[in-house]
């Protein structure tokens, strides 16, 4: 049986009622890029056990969204009122990290499961990134269309020495960039694995991670398969599913 990679939900109001959703697009990579079984684990507003997770699941991606993280999980003040949040899903997500890793559990972290992360494990966000001086806007243009919003956007620089580096063998590569939060100050249990030319934090991974636990802030799930760094993400993210599963059925 192939692993199992847990999708955490969004949860969308759809007319008159709630759904629990995941972009097309990462599952579209997961089946491109891997031979991953998505299944999509709801967002409840009390989380499932991560034991229970643990139980059918081999691996945990967390997508972006077009959601912000509450503001007061990282000791800011609420955001503005039209300001899109999704509380249970933060609830979930926030839940699940730090528990997924001491599990040993492979995560792997998409924009705004990159800045989940980063808050799961003490650190902290710029709610408005382009306000921050010296920042370039890293916001998507919505009236483009989605061949020009995905396309790439800016250079990262990727650290000498750690996990990214191994896996896509580049130096410096060029990304899409469609989020307008960032990180702020680094979570003590992450490691910079990439940055923008503006110094904006792009990748980092867990340091003391028993397992695989990447998180990058660009979309590398946008035609993965048509680039040669996001497949070598997924390819690793696949890899370290199997490795799991064998380990998880010896115990």
């Amino acid at each position: 049986m192939n692993p199992v990679v847990a999708v955490v939900c969004d949860i969308k109001q759809q007319g008159a009622h709630l759904y629990h959703q995941a972009g097309d697009k990462y599952i579209e990579a997961l089946r491109r890029c891997t031979d991953l079984t998505p299944v999509l684990v709801p967002s409840l507003s009390e989380p499932l056990a991560i034991e229970e997770i643990a139980g059918f699941a081999d691996a945990m991606l967390f997508t972006g969204g077009y959601s912000n993280i509450e503001r007061h999980h990282y000791g800011e003040s609420p955001a503005p009122t039209n300001e899109l949040q999704d509380p249970t899903r933060d609830k979930n997500t926030l839940h699940f990290i730090p528990k997924a890793i001491d599990l040993g559990m492979p995560i792997l972290g998409i924009c705004r499961g990159l800045q989940e992360i980063n808050v799961a494990l003490g650190g902290s966000l710029h709610p408005r990134l382009h306000e921050v001086p010296g920042r370039i806007d890293h916001q998507e243009d919505g009236d483009m269309p989605l061949n020009v919003q995905y396309g790439p956007s800016h250079r990262v620089t990727v650290k000498n020495g750690g996990m990214l580096e191994k896996i896509v063998s580049n130096k410096e590569f060029m990304v899409n960039s469609l989020h307008g939060q960032g990180i702020n100050r680094v979570a003590e249990q992450l490691r910079i694995e990439a940055t923008a030319d503006d110094s904006t934090v792009e990748a980092v991974s867990v340091k003391s991670a028993k397992g695989f636990a990447l998180a990058v802030q660009w979309h590398p799930e946008w035609l993965a398969w048509e680039n040669a760094q996001s497949k070598a993400i997924f390819k690793a993210f696949s890899a370290a599913a199997h490795t799991f599963q064998r380990e998880k059925g010896s115990r």
